[in-house]
């Protein structure tokens, strides 16, 4: 083998040892109150093709714009859903007043869909364009 080689098989093993998809959550307490926490999806070797997740079951896709003047006050969401976030930045305001900020390429599994809700603000006057994937 080559050292070019070789450094691909490193990148390779590297790739398919401990990978994960990284995922933050909005959900409810037992006391109503929304939080964030974080997830890794686990990723399994797939041979040539990657690393896959296991199958999630869904129900539906939804492709969604929004104006750079979106704010949406306090609201749940209408089901467990994973967003994936396209281009723009959305501001998510939780319960206890704690404030994030979610980008192109960041995923959320927002699955507050009773107690107090969250915000979702938009960020410096742009457009967002994201996928909700609705789950089963």
């Amino acid at each position: 083998m080559v050292n070019g080689d070789q450094d691909k098989d490193t990148q390779a093993a590297q790739l398919l040892t401990g990978s994960a998809m990284k995922v933050t959550r909005i959900y409810a307490d037992k006391d109503g109150e929304s939080r964030f926490a974080e997830l890794d999806i686990p990723l399994q070797d797939a041979g040539e093709i990657g690393v896959l997740s296991e199958l999630f079951p869904v129900k539906g896709i939804i492709f969604r714009e929004t104006d750079g003047d979106y704010n949406y006050t306090w609201h749940n969401a209408p089901c467990r859903q994973f967003v994936l976030m396209l281009q723009g930045s959305v501001e998510i305001e939780v319960s206890a007043g704690t404030r994030r900020t979610f980008h192109s390429g960041d995923i959320l599994l927002v699955e507050d869909t009773t107690g107090r809700g969250h915000i979702s603000r938009a960020v410096n006057g742009q457009p967002r364009k994201s996928v909700f994937v609705t789950l089963a």
